[in-house]
């Protein structure tokens, strides 16, 4: 077993599969936990300076490490803003790419290895300008300079005060909820839940019925990485052999998807934003093989009739839509 899949399930178990943390890592997590609120007083007391960007910024990040559904989210408001007649752009960090010292512009023809797996899928989906830099100031004004653009989203970077931003939206995972309830590494989390106090928008993925804004994602058809042209619904895997690949944040509740729609498979799980070779694939053999888009990004290139993926939509409470309007006009009111 690789040494990253090693390290994804033992720092799995020790924050979301027990109840206490490790007492021998609580001494380095209160290191963490007062070098980042260091750093986030001297950007809120301006001793450090934050850089304004002549357009809105909305920011879409998360308290804890690994995925909560940042980036479906992401997806969903650049086409929601898009129908609403604004001209948005996106920036991200490039995690899982190779990105040089200057921004990269990323286009649904970039491979993911340079790109980033989650900006070239936004690319993908949006059809909007992506850049992305390790700095994300860089990054948002790079784009800014080649694109027309009237708004930014910067797809996670909750922590990454160098860039003022106008709006947060934090994005909580409902059935996994901030596992022990530490910070790193005796923990998952990168700042400590109060944090949410100080954030616009608070949205639960699943799991939490009584929050004000909830966010699911849905998908029922699948697509052929050797012809994307080719769909298959979901059913259509009811009664055959079928193995289910997830290199993601909490690849589970892609496996739970699946289920839910009545699918029975094998699951084979990697580390998130792992770089896949041919070999890693081969346990399918000739037989059905369904991973994520994420994943998809990554194995164009090894495509096999027998590979395919699921896109995924997410779906808002009704009241998220409106009300963020309401914040971006404020904003702009306030410019």
């Amino acid at each position: 077993m690789p040494l990253s899949n090693v390290f994804h399930r033992l720092t799995h178990h020790l924050w979301y599969g027990q109840k206490k943390a490790n007492l021998l890592l609580l001494p380095i997590e209160q290191v963490y936990r007062h070098s980042a609120s260091l750093m986030r007083e001297a950007y809120q007391s301006g001793r450090i300076a934050s850089k304004k960007l002549p357009v809105p910024v909305i920011v879409v990040g998360n308290l804890t490490v690994g995925g909560t559904g940042k980036t479906p989210l992401t997806i969903w408001l650049a086409q929601f803003l898009k129908s609403r007649g604004f001209r948005p752009g996106i920036i991200s960090r490039g995690y899982g790419g190779n990105v040089s010292r200057q921004p990269l512009g990323v286009t649904f023809q970039t491979p993911a290895s340079l790109g980033g797996d989650e900006p070239v899928i936004i690319a993908r989906r949006t059809g909007c300008p992506v850049y992305v830099h390790p700095q994300r100031v860089l990054a948002g004004e790079a784009l800014l300079k080649a694109h027309d653009v009237d708004i930014l989203i910067t797809d996670d970077g909750l922590q990454h005060h160098e860039l003022m931003r106008d709006i947060e939206i934090a994005v909580i995972d409902g059935q996994r909820g901030f596992g022990n309830g530490h910070l790193l590494p005796a923990g998952p989390l990168r700042e400590p839940v109060e944090r949410l106090e100080q954030v616009d928008m608070v949205v639960y993925h699943s799991g939490h019925p009584e929050a004000e804004y909830t966010m699911e994602l849905k998908g029922s058809l699948a697509t052929n990485l050797k012809n994307v042209c080719q769909r298959k619904q979901l059913t259509g895997f009811i009664g055959a052999p079928l193995h289910a690949m997830a290199g993601i944040g909490n690849p589970e509740r892609f496996y739970a998807l699946l289920e839910a729609q009545g699918v029975s498979m094998k699951t084979k799980t990697y580390p998130d934003h792992y770089r896949y070779t041919q070999h890693d694939l081969e346990f399918a053999g000739d037989e059905a093989l369904l991973m994520t888009e994420k994943d998809a990004v990554k194995c164009f290139h090894l495509a096999r009739d027998n590979y395919w993926y699921l896109p995924v939509e997410a779906h808002l409470s009704p009241r998220f839509g409106p009300d963020l309007l309401a914040l971006i006009e404020h904003v702009l009111n306030q410019r």
